[in-house]
């Protein structure tokens, strides 16, 4: 199974639409993975955490552009 960091670019590579894509594709990733853990199915929390990390990714290098285009204002 190919890791999914060598089929996507960093975090910092992407444009504001695709860190939106991102996000909204890792929540949806997120929450099929708590409802399989829920209900017995897969032992996911591996993936569950490292889902998390890539979440945090891209939300720190969407708030790093948010400020820096407010200070360039």
């Amino acid at each position: 199974m190919a890791k999914q960091k060598s089929k996507a670019k960093t975090p910092r590579d992407l444009n504001d639409l695709e860190i939106t894509q991102q996000l909204r594709e890792a929540e949806e990733k997120s929450f099929r993975i708590k409802f399989q853990m829920s209900m017995g199915q897969t032992d996911g929390l591996k993936r569950l955490r490292e889902m998390k990390k890539d979440r945090a990714r891209l939300l720190t290098v969407r708030r790093e552009r948010e400020l820096a285009s407010a200070g360039a204002k």
